[in-house]
């Protein structure tokens, strides 16, 4: 059992220790109308008044184990949640951070990276004698590119990092347009990007790091409710990773960057089965080939004059002796929308986007089956479900009970054997190993990891294990 995303809870009389030292005030980061953007505002603290006159979303509140003050213990102390390990049924994990998720999101650019720096060294540091078993995630902020790999190379070369987790969107001012600062829009560092990503990319493929995202979308959009925390939280994870997934496939990354691996977490796989099979059917329908049949200019004018004088009823009266005109129906066109794509087939959006995207499940999720469907899915493709039991949050009230409820699946029919080893253990150790074969060399699963790879690779080729 390979867990993809645990949690840890920093202790944050340690971690304020580290922000003071990157010249970071922790009392400081969530303050401000701007400290998390315009559309994703810190309600802590405001009144019902001063939410609704700035529509401040509701932010999580009781968002961790409190009652079972065992499991908050667990999920902030490593020596502990590594004791207690086998008890949950796991072999090894993935941890993140809580607090420190939102870090690269924030809008100072000092305080995101000393924020970001001080949470990796916390990290670093709370994790340096586990990692037989389980290891952290560092966190990278996405401002532009070269901040994102100063990051990483930091995270990766001289803190010894193996994981870590990026921002999916960073929200940027809209410039010399009325509405003022609140006027943004959310950069997903592929289509339509500010900046150039791709040596960002690279370097994450040179350095052999796979990369998650683990980002919020309360606050964008719909799920901008002053009150209703539950209202903004619903689907908020997926929602970001769909926008990460696609930005990348259409922006033409995956296709650019063919080692290249993103795991999208804690939103469930079936907003990807939806998401893989959505692009298929609107490549069959709108690729630049048969997109032609909709250009206003075939259309057949006299048949459409004919049948408006057969056909067109009152409509004749408005229209007295006046022509049937045309003009109406002219728009521009055609653009391709997935130009530079290189698709000529089904096959190459499934090589485009089935390898590349893998999506964390929590162990409840009743709809990790989807990720197996066969028969449904197009091609015939499973999607790169992974366990990711989301221990230290509000959503697991019991840590041991993540593998009975995962293998729930197996009890209900919904998944056999197989697929449940690879939604707990196969999919996993492909997304690392895909970019770092050495990636759980050391570890408490390191031979069952090598055996599984070193296996004859099964006669169906679309599957991701």
């Amino acid at each position: 059992m390979i867990d993809a995303d645990g949690h840890y809870i920093e202790f944050m009389p340690a971690l304020t220790r580290y922000l003071r030292e990157e010249g970071v005030a922790p009392e400081e980061i969530f303050t401000g109308p701007m400290a998390l953007g315009a559309g994703t505002m810190h309600a802590a603290g405001m009144s019902d008044a001063e939410r609704a006159k700035i529509r401040a979303t509701r932010s999580p509140w009781w968002a961790t184990p409190a009652e079972n003050t065992l499991d908050f213990a667990t999920a902030t102390f490593p020596a502990l949640m590594e004791e207690r390990l086998q008890e949950f049924g796991v072999d090894f994990a993935i941890l993140y951070g809580s607090a420190s998720l939102v870090y690269p999101q924030l809008q100072d650019a000092r305080t995101r990276v000393g924020a970001c720096r001080a949470a990796n060294r916390y990290a670093a540091d709370a994790f340096a004698e586990t990692g037989h078993t389980m290891i952290p995630t560092a966190v990278v902020p996405m401002h532009t590119p070269d901040e994102a790999i100063e990051m990483l190379e930091y995270a990766t070369g001289d803190l010894g990092f193996r994981a870590v987790v990026i921002a999916g969107w960073v929200e940027r001012a809209v410039e010399d347009v009325a509405g003022g600062p609140h006027n943004v829009w959310w950069d997903t560092f592929g289509l339509d990007s500010v900046y150039d990503y791709d040596p960002f990319w690279r370097r994450c493929v040179e350095l052999g790091v796979s990369i998650t995202s683990h980002s919020p979308s309360m606050g964008i959009g719909f799920r901008r409710s002053t009150s209703n925390y539950m209202h903004n939280h619903i689907g908020h994870f997926a929602a970001a990773g769909e926008a990460l997934a696609k930005s990348l496939f259409f922006g033409g990354v995956t296709r650019r960057f063919p080692g290249l691996r993103v795991g999208l977490l804690e939103g469930g796989v079936h907003a990807g089965v939806g998401l893989y099979a959505d692009l298929i059917a609107r490549w069959e329908k709108r690729n630049i080939d048969a997109v032609m049949a909709y250009d206003p200019q075939r259309i057949d004018t006299n048949m459409i004059g004919e049948m408006f004088q057969k056909y067109g009823g009152s409509l004749k009266e408005r229209m007295a002796d006046a022509p049937v005109d045309l003009s109406s129906w002219a728009q521009q066109g055609p653009f391709d929308d997935f130009a530079g794509l290189g698709i000529e087939s089904k096959q190459d959006i499934h090589d485009l986007f089935v390898p590349h995207f893998f999506f964390g499940c929590e162990a409840d999720d009743p709809m990790t089956a989807t990720a197996f469907d066969r028969d449904r899915i197009p091609l015939g493709s499973a999607i790169g479900a992974m366990f990711s039991s989301d221990v230290g949050h509000w959503d697991v009230p019991d840590m041991t009970e993540v593998l009975e409820e995962a293998y729930e699946n197996v009890d209900k029919g919904w998944l056999d054997e197989v697929q449940f080893r690879d939604f707990v253990f196969g999919n996993v150790a492909r997304f690392y190993t895909d970019t770092n074969p050495a990636f759980f060399e050391g570890t408490a699963v390191a031979d069952s990891v090598a055996d599984w790879i070193a296996r004859p690779e099964p006669a169906d080729q679309t599957s991701v294990a």
